[in-house]
């Protein structure tokens, strides 16, 4: 079976006005001529991205799809039928999404987090939001405090549901948060605690002393860039705490405790001051 959804490096055996016709593996897709190179004759190869047509006809072509067969990618929706959705895949034909494989409602315009794959039953590549069983948490590959990549997978009441190092599912509660993410959304953490049926929490951020070091770093850094001075104190909202320095007002005050205690700053009417 060919690779759907895939890009391949294949022949041209024939170059007509409205298409060039490629070998795959025997069988002749067609790519639109104005996406062929200048000059293109048999024999030449081409990298293509092979889809469906509305017609399940096997076809071609160079533009870039924004993701292939067995990627996760955050796609924007373009229209909604009754059936499901359809996806700016970044290719002619838009992506469909069954009712059965995506969360509540959604609207054009909406972006979703989506896994890109080939349904076997029907030999279709679609795409769905449901990513629950994509990812075990029954043999752990990580421990507390252990850093790792995370990307937001939804939203939920309690946090912000996410995958870990593409392998596992974790939570990063609101309380810990202090910026609004997106689904796609990539960042840093660390394993706070394992729980029960392995249930991860998760943290943005590093953990510990190493975490304060570097954010030390980071006020020093942004110190120098504004002057020496920063309108930022214990009495800043959080938010704008985190929006400058991308740290909870948590660690802000810890970190420019320690810093006034090395008399690296000083704290002075409206906010910190680095001393010369």
């Amino acid at each position: 079976m060919l690779p759907i959804a895939q890009y391949q490096i294949l022949t041209v055996t024939e170059v007509k006005p409205e298409s060039v016709l490629l070998d795959a593996d025997g069988t002749s897709v067609a790519l639109p001529a104005r996406e062929a190179p200048r000059q293109v004759q048999p024999g030449m190869p081409i990298s293509v991205f092979l889809y469906q047509n509305q017609n399940n006809e096997l076809v071609a072509t160079t533009k870039k799809a924004r993701a292939c067969a067995g990627d996760l990618a955050v796609l924007k929706v373009v229209a909604v039928k009754a059936h499901g959705a359809y996806l700016d895949w970044g290719i002619a034909r838009d992506l469909f999404m069954p009712r059965s494989l995506h969360f509540d409602d959604v609207e054009p315009g909406d972006k979703c987090l989506v896994k890109v794959f080939l349904d076997e039953t029907s030999g279709n590549v679609l795409a769905k939001e449901n990513l629950d069983n994509e990812w075990s948490n029954e043999a752990l590959t990580v421990k507390e405090k252990e850093p790792v990549e995370m990307l937001i997978y939804k939203d939920t009441p309690i946090g912000y549901q996410v995958i870990i190092n593409n392998k596992h599912l974790g939570l990063m509660h609101h309380n810990e948060v202090f910026t609004e993410y997106f689904p796609g959304d990539k960042l840093t953490g660390f394993i706070k605690k394992i729980k029960e049926d392995n249930k991860l929490d998760v943290v943005p951020g590093k953990p510990g002393f190493l975490k304060t070091t570097d954010e030390a770093t980071r006020i020093i850094e942004i110190l120098k860039a504004h002057k020496g001075f920063l309108p930022y104190h214990d009495k800043s909202d959080a938010n704008e705490i985190y929006k400058m320095f991308g740290i909870s007002k948590k660690t802000f005050k810890m970190t420019i405790g320690t810093l006034y205690r090395q008399k690296k700053i000083k704290l002075v009417e409206g906010g910190i001051q680095l001393m010369p």
